[in-house]
């Protein structure tokens, strides 16, 4: 057998079914949970784009958590997982299944798979890992230039962060397709080489949140800036408010699935040690 094939036949014999259909690797639940969405987002498909994105992320509740969903083959493939998420790809769904809707054509999960790879890859196009959007002030620029998201984190009175990112290339051990690929560790290098050429990103002091709060859009993309050497973001969510409250609604690794956090935005800042800041990005999404 090729490589390929066998990495699937293993795969498959490991899970319920895996499905390989072009660049797109899923199971079949992931399938049946898009149509469950369709049945389940129905009576809101004429709603605005924040109900909409309010009523995708509450679907997902309790959905497990779970690190690594998108490490699947060493060859880049779209991952299609809804049975599970990390930060990211919770984000990637929640905002994929909404351009779906928007979109004006037949909600297929095809289409929906087609919006999330545009949102997960530079340009929307995969080529291999290092067309991935892994920093996520790489995929807030990509994004807002796809028109989005956009970051409202400077006329919010926020701060240009203009450290140095170059985290993955000064960690490759951390990750498989670096450790052992010379030629994937040059293009990542390069990748991070054009984001420190863009000057730096814009983001809101922890200290600034609480002040900010009744501007911060409800259902806004938030990302958690941090203070780690050569690292932007270490998580992501949606800004949600709850009874009045400002908390957020994500994909937790302490809390194991999603959840709409306990704490307000700001106690969630505060209470991470490496925590800097936010950044607020308002959905653009028509």
């Amino acid at each position: 057998m090729k490589p390929l094939i066998t990495a699937l036949f293993i795969l498959a014999l490991s899970s319920n079914m895996l499905f390989a259909k072009d660049e797109v690797i899923y199971e079949k639940q992931d399938s049946l949970i898009f149509e469950k969405y369709k049945l389940y987002i129905e009576p809101f498909m004429n709603s605005s784009t924040e109900t909409l994105l309010d009523k995708t992320a509450i679907f997902f509740l309790d959905t497990p958590y779970v690190a690594h969903t998108l490490e699947v083959l060493k060859d880049e493939k779209l991952v299609v997982n809804l049975r599970e998420f990390d930060c990211t790809t919770f984000v990637e769904s929640v905002l994929a299944l909404v351009c779906t809707i928007k979109a004006g054509e037949e909600p297929t999960f095809e289409n929906f798979t087609n919006q999330l790879k545009r949102i997960r890859y530079r340009n929307g196009i995969l080529t291999d890992y290092s067309s991935r959007l892994h920093y996520t002030s790489d995929w807030v620029a990509d994004n807002e230039q796809k028109g989005l998201v956009k970051n409202m984190s400077e006329w919010l009175g926020g701060l240009k962060e203009s450290k140095t990112i170059n985290f993955m290339s000064s960690h490759r051990k951390l990750y498989v397709q670096l450790k052992d690929d010379d030629v994937m560790l040059h293009k990542i290098k390069l990748i991070e080489s054009e984001i420190n050429k863009r000057g730096g990103f814009w983001y809101l002091p922890k200290q600034k949140i609480a002040k900010k709060n009744d501007v911060i859009p409800h259902m806004a993309v938030i990302a958690f800036t941090t203070s780690i050497d050569g690292l932007d973001v270490t998580h992501m969510g949606f800004a949600f408010r709850k009874k009045g409250n400002l908390t957020i609604i994500h994909a937790s690794s302490l809390k194991e699935k999603v959840v709409i956090d306990n704490k307000s935005l700001a106690e969630y800042c505060e209470g991470q040690t490496s925590c800097t800041g936010v950044m607020v990005l308002d959905s653009n999404i028509h």
